[in-house]
């Protein structure tokens, strides 16, 4: 039993930094933009398939670094000559061009790269194990996900608290005609917010595309649950974003790995429902066919009893 908890802390760790690296550019943009941004996730897979096809040719270590200079540059261009355009007409015009814009994507991937999974490994440098655990070997490369979630998180932090850029991008959201009156340039300051979150959800699909799978779904497969980290941890809080992260993936890990059920627990105190009730279904239904719907139970409770999310701020 121990060797199942502390796999499953260890695995639930992984798979919430992964959640937080994917949703920590979405936090960054809504948090200084006010854009929430529904193609977010086709960023993170343009950064998997990008690193892919540019590692064939330099390898592993070049595409990381490249891949998600090359996708905030195309962020860019988007929020200039796209988002831009449709800012000033309120937030649904802007929904519905990132939702839109994640079709787009989409289709174009297919078109390069076809529907087959791309055939995307991690680098041999990153190809052993680093310790072992109860006899299991746990593989470097996921440790190295780790290293990198954490330098992202700590950067991340220290440039919205510490920096005068940070200081400009907030005071650009709330009050943009003062920060345009002392000289500097509102809507260029936005282009590199946008840009500079889809390069994170790129990074994150550089990596994420090796941990998992790299084929036109994935997008899909992410899209949901990062905007469920996002209004858990609260709208605009990166700390929230990396609590919630965490919480998340531990969570549908532990109802992976450890199999339990309502009946189990009733029967612990002798108590047991009849099969033909009808909270029967529920009643009897194992830990494995609840994780999928986990983070969405939490978010519904979460929008019930705090709106606002775990560290987000409330509007005045």
């Amino acid at each position: 039993m121990l060797e199942v908890i502390a796999f499953s802390l260890l695995n639930g760790l992984l798979y919430g930094m992964l959640l937080f690296m994917l949703s920590s550019g979405l936090t960054l943009i809504f948090g200084m933009m006010g854009v929430l941004n529904f193609a977010h996730a086709s960023f993170y897979m343009l950064g998997a398939y990008f690193a892919y096809t540019m590692g064939l040719y330099t390898g592993f270590w070049v595409a990381l670094f490249l891949a998600p200079v090359l996708v905030a540059l195309l962020g860019a261009m988007v929020e200039r000559y796209g988002l831009r355009r449709v800012h000033q007409h309120g937030h649904v015009p802007e929904l519905l061009f990132t939702f839109g814009l994640a079709y787009v994507i989409e289709e174009l991937v297919r078109l390069f790269w076809g529907n087959i999974p791309m055939n995307y490994r991690m680098p041999e440098a990153l190809n052993f194990p680093l310790f072992t655990l109860f006899g299991t070997s746990y593989p470097a490369f996921r440790v190295f996900m780790l290293v990198v979630a954490v330098v992202m998180f700590v950067g991340l932090y220290l440039l919205l608290k510490k920096t005068r850029a940070g200081l400009i991008i907030q005071g650009s959201l709330s009050r943009p005609d003062i920060v345009s009156a002392l000289g500097h340039n509102v809507p260029q300051a936005f282009m590199w917010v946008f840009a500079f979150g889809t390069g994170l959800a790129a990074l994150g699909g550089v990596i994420g595309g090796i941990h998992f799978v790299t084929e036109p779904g994935m997008a899909f497969m992410m899209g949901p649950i990062v905007f469920v980290v996002v209004v858990l941890g609260g709208l605009g809080s990166i700390q929230g974003a990396l609590i919630a992260s965490i919480l998340i993936g531990v969570l549908q890990t532990f109802a992976l790995s450890v199999d339990w059920s309502l009946a189990a627990l009733g029967a612990y105190f002798g108590y047991a429902v009849p099969p033909d009730h009808f909270f029967a279904t529920l009643w009897y239904m194992d830990s494995t066919r609840l994780a999928p719907i986990l983070p969405y139970i939490l978010l519904v409770l979460m929008l019930i009893f705090r709106p606002r999310g775990l560290m987000g701020k409330r509007e005045t």
